[in-house]
């Protein structure tokens, strides 16, 4: 706990009993604070300082609940008490309760802080920031975090974790240069930042400036080897660039971090990408053990099942994922490939009519199409959708381009 026992805002002046208490609380001697602010509590139930030492005293403890009650007592006795609201809204927050949270937090910003002074105003403003930037909801409200940021900054330094919460930000808001400087601006002054140096990839990463990402992922590495985050980012962009040693990277990684289930998905994806889609799907099978809602892991899961010639239990794959999310784009393109090889003609156009809200059709889609509605011996449907596959394929699927060329010749006679 930062929070120190408060100076009552009542008039009277502390009882010698609470006295003695905080004296014990300084002493971290909590059996003895408890037994005389218990004591005292008795007989004084109101006395907002009493309050608020006993609710230290059991947030110190890690008895939140009880602390929790206490504080909120106290608030009841003096609701000017900067501390208890201070205390009560980092107790909520660290709860997981935002919304409970910032208005207790938001009170202790409104309130003279007294002799705890302006840097536990500070941090009253800066919890109100990561509750802003996490918020759920509407989502994140970035401009308020940044303003709640910059209220913070007026009454204290600026620290490491600042800067990180206003990179973030930036990146949130989609001001990525600014981002970008803010994470330079920390790792000039703290090259060995692994959230700096992970946030600063991060954002080469996205911008597909691999070469660049692999440098300063390297040289970050150099000065923290066994940091498993900026081994998994630089096994990304090593995967991106196809280059070999992302895969034993990765392998190593995942055998020293096993239940890691970020680096599983990583491993299965540059597995499936190096063509061993077996290894790959003996990881999403482990990752949709612990999560078998998941779409974007039923979806990939499906695409090694295709590979591997699985078609009827990938449609089943693929048909759960659609279920569960049906905007999944991905989802309704593998179901529309699977029913086509099980010979399920009305699922396939099916899928490919949820499939062209959420992406556009190509090559492949044309030939899916039309192949569909020859099976259901929809003739003009059919030809028409093996026309626009000979215009869109343009010799480079020969196979597919006799099979179209041939059935028109019998479709259109």
């Amino acid at each position: 706990m930062e929070v120190a026992p408060a100076p009552d805002a009542a008039p009277q002046p502390p009882s010698g009993e609470v006295l003695a208490a905080e004296t014990a609380i300084s002493s971290a001697d909590w059996k003895a604070a408890e037994a005389k602010l218990n004591l005292w509590l008795t007989a004084h139930p109101t006395d907002a300082r009493a309050l608020f030492d006993a609710g230290y005293v059991a947030d110190t403890q890690n008895r939140l609940d009880e602390a929790a009650g206490y504080y909120r007592r106290a608030i009841d006795a003096n609701p000017n008490s900067f501390e208890s609201h201070l205390s009560l809204g980092l107790l909520l927050a660290r709860q997981n309760r935002p919304d409970d949270a910032r208005p207790e937090l938001a009170a202790a910003t409104r309130l003279d802080p007294g002799d705890a002074g302006p840097a536990l105003k500070a941090r009253a403003w800066r919890a109100l920031a990561q509750i802003d930037r996490l918020s759920a909801g509407d989502g994140p409200d970035t401009e308020a975090a940044s303003n709640d940021l910059l209220e913070a900054l007026k009454l204290s330094p600026e620290t490491p974790e600042d800067t990180l919460m206003a990179a973030s930000l930036a990146e949130q808001a989609g001001q990525k240069d600014q981002a970008e400087a803010a994470y330079r601006r920390l790792l000039a002054k703290d090259p060995k930042s692994a959230p700096a140096n992970a946030g600063l990839a991060h954002l080469l990463i996205a911008n597909k400036q691999f070469p660049e990402a692999e440098a300063l992922l390297r040289a970050a590495l150099e000065k923290l080897p066994d940091d498993p985050a900026l081994t998994a980012q630089l096994a990304a962009v090593l995967a991106a660039q196809d280059k070999a040693e992302a895969l034993p990277m990765l392998r190593k990684l995942h055998d020293g971090h096993p239940e890691d289930a970020a680096i599983t998905r990583m491993l299965a994806e540059v597995l499936s990408e190096a063509g061993d889609d077996a290894g790959s799907d003996q990881l999403y099978a482990k990752l949709l053990t612990a999560s078998p809602e998941a779409p974007d892991l039923l979806v990939a899961h499906g695409q090694n099942l295709v590979r591997l010639g699985r078609f009827a239990d990938a449609f089943a794959a693929f048909d759960k994922a659609t279920k569960i999310d049906p905007a999944s784009g991905d989802g309704w393109s593998g179901l529309a490939f699977a029913a086509s090889r099980i010979n399920q003609p009305a699922e396939t156009i099916h899928a490919l009519t949820a499939r062209s809200k959420f992406l556009p059709e190509n090559t492949s889609t044309y030939f899916l199409w039309a192949t569909a509605y020859d099976a259901l011996h929809e003739k003009t449907q059919a030809a028409a959708y093996y026309h626009h596959f000979l215009d869109s394929a343009a010799g480079k699927f020969p196979n597919q381009e006799w099979q179209a060329k041939q059935r028109l010749q019998v479709l259109e006679k």
